[in-house]
């Protein structure tokens, strides 16, 4: 069939990348040209297959999806962009759009609905699932001001008060202020639920 849309996949789960080749093969006008289970050389494998669309999955290994998301805008911008990804990371949603894709779906979703999403953003539409939408309006925005998000991106390393508030070079006393504080906006009962729950949602992003 002439014109198909040439399709590069990339998952380093065997099992979900299958389910993504099996579902989008039913589709007449799609055409999977590559698989790759990392995502360093998406790129070069992008320009040899000549893809006209990337299913890139967010958190996969190798470079990172926003780096690769970068690369591909500018070295080969015909190739565009689809981030899969999962509930609870409005992060990929923000910084990816950011770095140039043009489309978001969740991982698991019915390959109709994903191989709709691939001819949208083809033809240059720029396609959102709405659950991640959604997601990503709910927490958008940060609870936590500018001294309790360094507090709590120092305590990632797991460190002891003292050596955290020598590092932000505050007292022991003001670093435990504001690690209960963040632990109150955040939801959460521990530092380290703090911690989980502000990354998760892109909180501490530097």
């Amino acid at each position: 069939m002439p014109n198909r849309i040439r399709l590069l996949l990339v998952d380093d789960q065997i099992l979900s990348r299958g389910l993504l080749r099996s579902g989008l093969e039913r589709e007449r006008d799609l055409e999977i040209v590559a698989e790759l289970n990392r995502s360093d050389d998406v790129v070069g494998a992008a320009k040899r297959h000549r893809a006209n669309v990337a299913l890139v999955d967010a958190g996969g290994p190798g470079s990172d999806s926003i780096t690769v998301t970068t690369r591909l805008r500018t070295s080969m911008p015909e190739c565009r962009v689809v981030m899969l990804t999962t509930y609870g990371r409005p992060v990929h949603l923000r910084r990816g759009l950011d770095a140039g894709a043009k489309g978001f779906a969740l991982k698991g979703s019915p390959a109709p609905q994903l191989a709709d999403a691939v001819r949208r953003v083809h033809l240059g539409l720029r396609v959102v699932d709405a659950n991640l939408a959604a997601e990503n309006l709910r927490y958008s925005e940060t609870p936590l001001n500018a001294d309790e998000t360094d507090t709590l991106r120092a305590a990632r390393d797991g460190g002891s008060v003292a050596v955290m508030a020598q590092e932000l070079d505050v007292s022991e006393r003001v670093v435990r202020t504001r690690l209960w504080s963040a632990i109150g906006k955040t939801g959460a009962h521990t530092r380290s639920d703090a911690i989980e729950i502000a990354e998760r949602n892109g909180w501490l992003l530097d």
